[in-house]
């Protein structure tokens, strides 16, 4: 009669989820064949580094080595959630002390489980932002392979026929080859940096939750340690009657009240810098906001007659990274030289630098 099957019956929004929502469930949990244990893992390990383009294997096999990480995640939440039921079947036959403390550990243990299935899905928050790299790196790869061509193709025409009419052909379209890798290769380097500092926040913010929470659990779970009686008695002896039966409901509802109101604001760990890192992380910032100002010389110099000749690009880069349904390398919808505006929509126009005094 006083067994408890689940933390909570209804599972309203907690405060973290209405701060962060949570993310659509891992593309992950769509069991395949193969899809879990050693064969699976070592097919995407070593499958993903052998296709693609040369620039983008690396990436990719990590990309999937990611997708081997979050299968096995999910069976471990699968299996504490199971070994938590298990527990608490055992308990049953147990004294009533043992018994109701045991059907609360478990209850307490379902819940990392869960906590686990669902860091799963913040987890793929991070690896679909690297496969997004990953794409953006397959495309600037046609570019890099169209100049070397034609660099080859030069180099072969000057060797056998020096003076060729096509090698002036040739080299106009190698001006052109490599401005147009020129910006895709800024691009990748704009979007690397900014996909790659977004996709570690969202793993390390998932972490962080995730054993915050973990911690919360286990610290109430000590607590209900506390009401069984370990008191050793001599063959014969009764133990008292157990009593704790409000005790561990209390401990529970607690319990579920820090895990519904833990928000990042009240994580108990917070890293802090030490003076020296405090300080070089400062100028770090600091060097990059200065670079980030530039300098303002627009008073220095008459205006130009032809300023309509210098019309910035208007469109932005946009770019949607395809869902990795069939464990492919999809290729990516925009290549990275189709746009010329950089990061978040900023303008590639003509970079003035500053004069050396």
């Amino acid at each position: 009669m006083h067994r408890t099957y689940s933390m909570r019956a209804t599972r309203a929004p907690t405060a973290s989820q209405i701060q962060n929502p949570p993310p659509p469930p891992s593309s992950t949990k769509s069991h395949r064949f193969f899809g879990r244990g050693g064969i699976g893992h070592a097919l995407r390990r070593n499958a993903a580094g052998a296709f693609g383009p040369d620039l983008a294997k690396k990436l990719a096999q990590l990309v999937k080595m990611e997708k081997n990480v979050m299968r096995s995640l999910e069976m471990v939440a699968k299996e504490r959630m199971e070994v938590a039921q298990q527990l608490s079947l055992w308990g049953e036959a147990c004294d009533e002390d043992v018994s109701d403390v045991t059907d609360k550990l478990g209850v307490l243990l379902y819940e990392i489980g869960e906590l686990e299935d669902q860091y799963v899905d913040r987890y793929d928050q991070y690896r679909v932002t690297m496969k997004s790299i990953r794409n953006i790196e397959a495309s600037v790869q046609p570019s890099r392979d169209r100049k070397q061509k034609i660099t080859d193709q030069i180099a072969h025409l000057k060797y056998k026929e020096p003076n060729s009419p096509k090698i002036v052909v040739l080299e106009q379209e190698l001006v052109r080859a490599e401005a147009e890798s020129l910006v895709a290769e800024a691009q990748l380097s704009n979007i690397t940096r900014e996909k790659i500092k977004a996709a570690y926040a969202y793993q390390f913010d998932a972490l962080r939750e995730h054993c915050e929470k973990v911690a919360i659990i286990a610290g109430y779970g000590k607590h209900l340690l506390e009401l069984i009686d370990d008191t050793p008695v001599t063959p014969g002896e009764t133990r008292a009657a157990y009593d704790g039966y409000e005790a561990s409901k209390a401990i529970i509802q607690d319990c579920e009240d820090a895990l519904t109101n833990w928000v990042t604001q009240n994580a108990a760990v917070s890293s802090k810098l030490s003076t020296r890192a405090r300080t070089l992380s400062q100028r770090r910032r600091n060097n990059i906001k200065a670079r980030t100002e530039g300098h303002d010389l627009s008073g220095q110099d008459a205006p130009l007659n032809d300023r309509d000749s210098w019309a910035p690009a208007s469109h932005q880069h946009e770019y949607e990274d395809e869902e990795d349904v069939d464990d492919d390398l999809d290729a990516p919808s925009h290549s990275a030289h189709d746009s010329e505006t950089g990061l978040n929509g900023e303008t590639r126009g003509r970079n003035q630098e500053p004069v050396a005094a």
